[in-house]
């Protein structure tokens, strides 16, 4: 008699997406690293490296006004939790330009169904905040970006 035996019941894959896609973002730093989409929240990976006009490299921070939205609406997915990187006024130094920060961002879930998303900072001018626009859900990258300046 052939005994069978049941597999153990695995939770659904995590939807990740590893180097996505950015058609756009208004500075060189930083870069997404990946984006994992789960029922609970949306969490972003980035990694952050100085600004070589600066002798140790400058700072960095992230406004606790930090949203996503689905490309091409209105909706604002706020900020929940950011991860190693301090919420301004609070910043993060480098200590060279040798230097590098990854950090961890949160935010609600995105809708079923949505393909792109953008990551704003903040969208007034006058600064140099990081805005990433029609980031893929779906695709890596397999060109070179556009940059603002």
């Amino acid at each position: 008699m052939t005994k069978i035996i049941q597999q153990p019941k695995i939770k659904k894959l995590e939807k990740l997406i590893f180097n996505p896609m950015v058609q756009y973002q208004t500075s060189f730093h930083p870069e997404v690293l990946r984006i994992q989409n789960e029922a609970e929240f949306t969490r972003i990976d980035f990694i952050c490296y100085p600004d070589r006009i600066y002798v140790n490299g400058g700072w960095v921070q992230i406004s606790g006004e930090s949203f996503i939205r689905p490309a091409g609406s209105k909706e604002r997915l706020k900020l929940i939790n950011a991860i190693n990187i301090p919420i301004a006024p609070v910043k993060h130094y480098f200590k060279s330009i040798k230097d590098s920060l990854c950090y961890t961002l949160y935010f609600p879930p995105v809708p079923k169904g949505t393909t792109t998303i953008d990551i704003i900072e903040c969208e007034a001018t006058g600064g140099t905040w990081f805005n990433f626009y029609s980031v893929s859900m779906e695709r890596i990258k397999q060109k070179k970006l556009v940059v603002g300046n």
